[in-house]
């Protein structure tokens, strides 16, 4: 459980933060990178979700929100034992199924693309579309990290499927891809 009853300590005045184990890493090493990418990303998902409010997509962003927490805590915990526990948060395989569920299950209602699309139609496809370049951003951040430190691998692979299930989502949100925006190679040279 976690409890706050005061948002500032004053301990990262000196250009550090605390991790999971104890430790402290600079504010601008790769792993507080990539955990202020996933923080990124989960602020874009949740701009979706307004404009989303009461919808099966929206339900499904919230219960991403909730992993991509998770995902913070598994990149706040450096080392190389990606087992989770009942002290340690760790992302699982089963959170990488569900995504995958949820994007063959989203994927069945939109007909095959024969186009690049544009990230837009609506305007709740267009916040989804932005969600989507922020995981990637967060996915790259992430990659970056494993570079030079072990990251779970569950963890790489929950990103990677994220960008790819708001991608799908954001067609299924565009009238089961009517709405998509297609992209016309060369129209304006």
């Amino acid at each position: 459980m976690v409890k706050l009853n005061k948002i500032y300590t004053r301990t990262g005045d000196d250009g550090t933060t605390g991790l999971v184990d104890g430790s402290r890493c600079p504010k601008h090493a790769a792993r507080m990178e990539a955990i202020g990418a996933v923080d990124e990303a989960n602020s874009s998902i949740g701009l979706a979700v307004v404009a989303l409010a009461g919808s099966d997509h929206a339900d499904a962003l919230v219960r991403i929100q909730n992993d991509l927490f998770d995902l913070g805590a598994d990149l706040a915990t450096p080392g190389a034992d990606f087992a989770p526990s009942e002290m340690v948060l760790r992302m699982v395989q089963a959170q990488v199924d569900w995504l995958e569920s949820a994007i063959d299950a989203l994927n069945a209602n939109v007909p095959p693309l024969t186009s690049f699309i544009l990230p837009g139609g609506s305007e709740a496809a267009a916040r989804t579309h932005i969600a989507r370049a922020t995981v990637r951003r967060a996915e790259r951040a992430m990659t970056a990290l494993s570079a030079a430190e072990p990251v779970n691998p569950a963890a790489l692979a929950y990103i990677n499927r994220l960008s790819d299930f708001l991608f799908v989502q954001a067609r299924a949100i565009n009238a089961a891809g009517s709405g998509d925006v297609l992209w016309v190679p060369g129209q304006n040279r």
